[in-house]
């Protein structure tokens, strides 16, 4: 094992110091500091100059030229002279060259603090553009959506449909698989309270109701927004940074047309539809515990389900799911047309998609209920 790396100090007369080298001087070992030699010398004042001695010295790197070029910056303060004529002639011309190409003034970044105030107001003009950004997206899209009644927009029939087939069809197993679960989770925690006074049956009027107005609904767009939003912002994040939209413009084709309109088209499209097997999923999930953990049977329990709610109910999920539909695609789109030229930047955009579209459709359920309670519905 190679030997550790040491320097000492020693006086050759009343106004020299010697300074030794010894042992390997390497990285590895950490970066040395030039704070011993600063302390050596304010004990002795006198010191006009300093000499070297590294014949003990068995191997270096730049950590020894780092180390050097701190004592050579330490001497040139104080007034000392450096006499260099015992290093290791690699060593030294290296560190010649290091003196004679001087640091830049300014390479390194100083960290300065920002104000709170500053930061705040930074925050708030970027929220600002932020939101002024969105409101100029969803303008576009109005316009754009304007001109497709009036059948002037431009895309692909292909591409429409097989964005139908990815939002619709290849979407179903995991809505099978949430749906159930969640109708499954209602009716446990129902059975457990309602089992105490006897209302066992109740449960199916508990998962029915919460399926149907609420959470199939909503459940069938945070999977979609997670899942398909994130998919159409990194969809249009790549080809932001390949500059394919840049082609779209250049060629004459509006990407809002072109790329958004479609995918907005087949999620507001596929959204009900979605909705509507969840429901009937979540609703047979509930039922597997109604007739495994209370003693219901598959037709008392569907019988009471169907007495519990209305079509005012599917209705008014359906229409729920629409909107969170236009949400997703319209979240997902805004994020991936505001991907940066990077390929991280793709992430950031997915991210920001799926947060956005969560968001999103949180606020408008709650905007929902208090509309539905308002109207009696």
């Amino acid at each position: 094992m190679a030997e550790q790396r040491q320097v000492s100090f020693q006086r050759a007369d009343d106004a020299t110091l010697l300074v030794r080298f010894s042992g390997a001087w390497r990285l590895r070992s950490g970066l040395p500091s030039a704070l011993l030699l600063e302390r050596e010398l304010e004990s002795a004042p006198k010191v006009r100059g300093i000499a070297f001695e590294a014949r003990e010295l068995t191997s270096w790197d730049s950590s020894a030229l780092a180390f050097l070029v701190d004592v050579a910056e330490l001497c040139r303060q104080r007034g000392i002279d450096v006499d260099r004529t015992s290093l290791p002639s690699g060593l030294r011309r290296l560190l010649e060259l290091a003196e004679a190409v001087p640091e830049k003034k300014g390479a390194r970044k100083e960290v300065v603090e920002t104000p709170f105030l500053e930061r705040v107001g930074n925050t708030t003009v970027g929220a600002g553009a932020s939101l002024s950004e969105m409101l100029g997206f969803l303008g576009d899209m109005t316009v754009t959506f304007a001109k497709l009644f009036r059948l002037k927009v431009r895309f692909r029939l292909v591409d429409l449909l097989l964005l139908i087939q990815q939002c619709g069809a290849q979407a179903l197993p995991i809505v099978t698989l949430i749906s159930f679960l969640v109708g499954v989770i209602l009716a446990f925690v129902g059975a457990v309270q309602l089992k105490q006074f006897g209302a066992q049956i109740y449960v199916a009027d508990l998962v029915g109701i919460a399926m149907i107005r609420e959470m199939g609904a909503m459940m069938t767009g945070i999977i979609m927004a997670g899942r398909t939003g994130a998919a159409f912002a990194a969809q249009l994040g790549t080809m932001k940074v390949t500059q394919e939209i840049d082609a779209f413009t250049t060629m004459g084709f509006s990407p809002l047309e072109f790329l958004v309109l479609p995918r907005v088209i087949a999620l507001v499209l596929m959204m009900p539809l979605l909705c509507l097997y969840s429901d009937f999923v979540g609703v047979i999930g509930g039922a597997t515990i109604g007739v495994g953990m209370l003693d219901l049977s598959w037709t008392t329990y569907l019988r009471e389900t169907s007495n519990a709610i209305s079509l005012g109910d599917v209705l008014g999920g359906v229409f729920k799911s629409s909107v969170y539909g236009v949400l997703i695609a319209l979240a997902g789109c805004l994020r991936g047309m505001q991907c940066g030229n990077s390929s991280s930047a793709v992430g950031d955009a997915a991210t920001s998609a799926v947060v956005t579209g969560i968001v999103a459709i949180v606020v408008a359920c709650g905007v929902f209920a208090v509309v539905f309670y308002v109207l009696g519905i």
